[in-house]
């Protein structure tokens, strides 16, 4: 079974993209270009990491911001799954400090990220969508998520890593998402022996049994969507998460949940494939 490294090194390259802020309602509120670098260094454990971002939006002038850092290891805050996707982000929720968290996807040649903060009080503040594209890579951007793309049945195979285990469990998965009969869907996750049965309100939010409270669900740009908490707490469990339909048939969702004390409890990475 490939380690964390080797899992993080399925990310190397020269990364092509755009930094966009959204706000709570997914607007649009301001862009920047980027080139991010993943080198593997003259040591087999040690990757050089480069982040140019361009205000002006031409890649091949002064860069407006330029950060480098090399990686040896990683840290307990960031878990790499096979695919290369990953989720890392705030191991203990604390009050008066900011929550926060990002979303990876890999497919190919293109990367779909995004960030997810709350302000220092809990409340859901703003996103960070990331679209990057390997250097050379001809691939499209997906369209924007609909609901209607997500309709139907979906299976799959899951992979979850718990804070006090690091090797990944497998589990099968299923996803429905469809109409009822009161104007909204109906949506049905189940991952390994867990259900979450609830319904989709319009755009308002996710309702589930194990999510009693409203969750914030946004469609977004490059086929994605998030799902999180208007509110979190050191004091009630709670997930944050993320999926990117990255091809018609492909849909990834990746989760992080946290324990009634408001502490990192798993991650799990979903692949699926409509039925």
């Amino acid at each position: 079974m490939a380690s964390q490294w080797d899992n993080f090194l399925r990310n190397l390259g020269e990364w092509r993209g755009t930094f966009t802020s959204l706000d709570r309602e997914a607007r649009e509120l301001e862009s920047t270009a980027s080139i991010l670098t993943l080198e593997q260094g003259s040591e087999e454990r040690l990757v050089h990491f480069r982040l140019r971002r361009f205000a002006d939006a031409n890649r091949d002038g002064e860069p407006s911001r330029d950060n480098r850092e090399d990686y040896r290891s990683l840290g307990r805050q960031v878990v790499f799954f096979s695919s290369g996707s990953f989720c890392k982000g705030t191991l203990q929720v604390s009050p008066g400090t900011v929550f926060g968290g990002e979303f990876g996807f890999i497919q190919g040649d293109r990367r779909h990220r995004l960030v997810q903060l709350h302000r220092e009080d809990g409340g859901f503040d703003q996103l960070v969508l990331i679209r990057e594209w390997r250097m050379g890579s001809s691939d499209l951007e997906q369209p924007p998520l609909g609901l209607e793309q997500l309709n139907g049945c979906w299976s799959g195979q899951a992979q979850r890593i718990t804070a006090d285990w690091p090797e990944p469990d497998a589990l099968d998965c299923r996803f429905e998402l469809s109409p009822n009969a009161s104007g909204g869907h109906r949506w049905h996750s189940q991952l390994g022996a867990r259900i979450d049965e609830g319904a989709l309100e319009g755009s308002g939010g996710v309702r589930t049994a194990h999510l009693p409270e409203p969750q914030r669900f946004m469609l977004l740009p490059d086929g994605g969507y998030h799902l999180t908490p208007e509110q979190v707490s050191h004091r009630q469990p709670f997930s944050v998460e993320a999926g990117w339909l990255s091809a018609p048939d492909r849909l990834e969702r990746l989760i992080r949940r946290f324990d009634a004390s408001g502490a990192w409890q798993e991650s799990i990475q979903v692949v699926l494939h409509r039925d």
